[in-house]
């Protein structure tokens, strides 16, 4: 049986009694309520972590349908792995979904997938909202969508191999170097299915009230993930300001108000003003240097900064060929912006490649003592990519989606700062990152934010540094190449020094499947690569719920195993709730200890510890240490080091997850 078969298996048992799909044509039901979940859970089960937000998720999957429910599935290049929950609904022309509103609305966001055009490039398609007796047109679309192939990845279904001279899993070989060539499927590795488009209902609609969404014809298909929806408040008003369609800009967003949005900058830096953004849609192709300026819009439901992305003419000194809307700092070799304030509006980009040297991203450059807050931000390469060196930065309440690559980034020298609060959905990569390259990220935080169905690498990253700390997240639906939380000592990053704290996060669904090594991942996992991880790394309070393989991983890469080690990593009051194999699986030469750490429902061996694979007499290279408390029976049996290597055990896949 396959592992997506499992699964399946295992969730048509578990969820009789949700509100089933309906066979197309087939006969209406009932509607019912929906629950509202986070992160396709009941919310019992993350309390107290994750972002605090103003709206109430609801999955399609418990909603009321005349089409078909997709998935469970984690395989990677599907649909439904990419879904909230790892499930959706796939609706033909004419078939509905339809959610009962949980609390009074007049605002909502829907999660969504549409087919690629055939050579590529995307297609459009309306999606009719019907809210009580109120009758709207979304406008969907898949041109931000699906990307093919191997980095950095492609627009083109019917792409070569990019690198035939990698090792694929696809054929456990290198193509170019192997008699006779291999056969490719095409398209290749698809991926970055879904998007999201929001709507203002024109009125509050009650709580009990149906918001049915029905596919159009424009579209063989059109899916549906979730619907999030929300009560927004009036526009926003800044009355002593400088108005920037007092300097020109236009709220239709038929002319480019770039230039008017920089003189109403200058203008109010010289009278000590805010800038305000009213209500309207803003054309801005390129960046907005800021410095030393607080901008201000009615919110991001009202206030839009949008783009195209532009071709340079010969590449720019940072190696860009492209530029496009976006809000910049100074760099930080020109001493970079400090007391920068952007606030309450969207940035909406352009941008459908992946091309790493372009600044082509909603938030960049180098800000100190500065915030960024309430913004809503989709379809540039990176929500927000500072690079430092920089300090005391907050960020905070913001929605960053459907990105290329990341979702924030903190590269290089960041300091003192504070990520807290946000809502990160649908990446090509990190969801949130703390890079140390060249020059140490210290004392920051990632606290209470919620990072949803990044397509590729990890939902939290962090490449070395020093007194970090990884608190209160939700982290949910990993996909491939990475996992939910993530510490690396490797992309040339710095040591870890001092201590990295990582307390009373939830990790959902993940522990995916590393395609390069062919071997499952942990919920939370360490890898060392460019040297030894041996800073003190505390991991307290976290929750690993339903993880497709692993809990907890420590790894080391084969060609160095017995040249770096992980060591000293502890886990104190930790829950583990399902697994579809091990509680800890490890892979490296090193130590950990662990204090109160529980486990159910476990799908293979404890531990299944190899070591760096030689295999002594003496046992595994990597030894466990028990502090006590340990409940469950997955550690005794292992201590301290145990051989109990199974290179790729059976995924037996857990039942969901219950409050402990």
């Amino acid at each position: 049986m396959s592992l997506s078969t499992r699964w399946a298996a295992v969730a048509v048992a578990a969820l009789t009694g949700l509100a089933p799909a309906l066979v197309p044509g087939g006969p209406a039901q009932a509607a019912t309520a929906v629950p509202v979940t986070r992160a396709g859970l009941d919310p019992a089960l993350t309390a107290g972590r994750g972002a605090r937000v103003g709206f109430l998720e609801q999955e399609a999957e418990n909603a009321h349908v005349t089409g078909t429910v997709i998935g469970p599935d984690r395989s990677a290049y599907t649909l439904p792995a990419e879904a909230s929950g790892r499930r959706a609904v796939r609706l033909l022309p004419g078939q509905y979904v339809e959610f009962t509103l949980p609390a009074a609305a007049n605002a909502i966001t829907v999660r969504y997938a549409l087919p690629d055009a055939p050579g590529g490039g995307g297609i459009t398609a309306p999606l009719a909202v019907t809210a009580g007796r109120d009758r709207r047109t979304m406008t969907l679309t898949s041109q931000y969508a699906y990307l093919y192939n191997q980095y950095p990845f492609t627009n083109d279904p019917d792409a070569g191999l990019l690198h035939p001279d990698w090792w694929i899993t696809e054929c456990a070989c290198v193509p170019s170097a192997t008699t006779p060539a291999p056969v490719i499927t095409k398209p290749f590795r698809p991926m970055h299915f879904y998007d999201e488009q929001r709507l203002l209902l024109g009125r509050t609609h009650r709580a009990g009230e149906r918001v049915r969404l029905t596919a159009s014809a424009a579209a063989p298909w059109t899916v549906v993930d979730l619907l999030d929806s929300e009560l927004v408040g009036a526009p926003h008003v800044e009355a002593v300001a400088a108005n920037v369609l007092l300097f020109g800009a236009d709220p239709t967003g038929r002319r480019d108000s770039a230039g008017a949005i920089d003189r109403a900058i200058a203008f109010a830096r010289k009278a000590r003003l805010k800038v305000y953004l009213p209500p309207g849609t803003y054309q801005v192709n390129r960046h907005i240097v800021v410095d030393d300026v607080t901008i201000v819009g009615a919110g991001s439901w009202y206030t839009k900064v949008k783009g195209r992305e532009v071709a340079l003419g010969e590449p720019a000194p940072d190696g860009s060929v492209h530029t496009g809307v976006g809000f910049y700092g100074k760099p930080a070799a020109e001493g970079g912006s400090r007391n920068v304030h952007l606030r309450g509006f969207a940035i909406e980009g352009d941008v459908r490649e992946r091309i790493d040297t372009d600044q082509v991203n909603g938030i960049g450059g180098a800000l100190s003592d500065s915030t960024v807050e309430g913004l809503h931000i989709r379809h540039t390469k990176v929500g927000m990519w500072f690079d430092g060196p920089m300090t005391n930065l907050r960020v905070t309440g913001n929605v960053i989606v459907d990105q290329i690559a990341d979702g924030l980034n903190f590269h290089t020298g960041v300091t003192n700062s504070v990520v807290r609060d946000n809502v990160i959905r649908n990446t090509g990569d990190d969801g949130l990152a703390m890079w140390s390259e060249k020059t140490t990220d210290a004392r920051n935080t990632f606290d209470h934010n919620t990072v949803q169905s990044p397509s590729l690498a990890n939902g939290i990253a962090i490449y070395g540094g020093e007194g970090n700390t990884v608190s209160g997240n939700l982290i949910a639906d990993p996909v491939r190449e990475g996992s939910g939380l993530h510490a690396g000592s490797r992309f040339g990053a710095e040591p870890f020094t001092g201590t990295l704290s990582i307390t009373n996060n939830s990790v959902v669904r993940a522990g995916t499947y590393e395609l390069n090594w062919n071997i499952g991942l942990g919920a939370i996992w360490f890898y060392a690569l460019d040297r030894s991880i041996d800073a003190g790394i505390r991991v307290t309070g976290d929750h690993y719920l339903d993880s497709t393989y692993n809990a907890i991983m420590l790894v080391s890469d084969w060609p160095v195993k017995d040249q770096v080690r992980i060591d000293g990593v502890s886990f104190k009051d930790i829950r583990v709730d399902g697994t579809g194999t091990s509680v800890v699986s490890a892979r490296a030469a090193g130590s950990a200890s662990f204090e109160n750490v529980d486990a159910r429902n476990v799908g293979a061996v404890g531990v299944n510890n190899c070591g760096s694979f030689h295999f002594t007499p003496a046992g595994s290279e990597f030894a466990l240490t028990d502090l006590g408390g340990n409940e469950g029976g997955w550690l005794a049996p292992y201590l301290p080091n145990v051989i109990t290597c199974n290179d790729r055990p059976p995924v037996v896949p857990p039942p969901p997850p219950t409050t402990w």
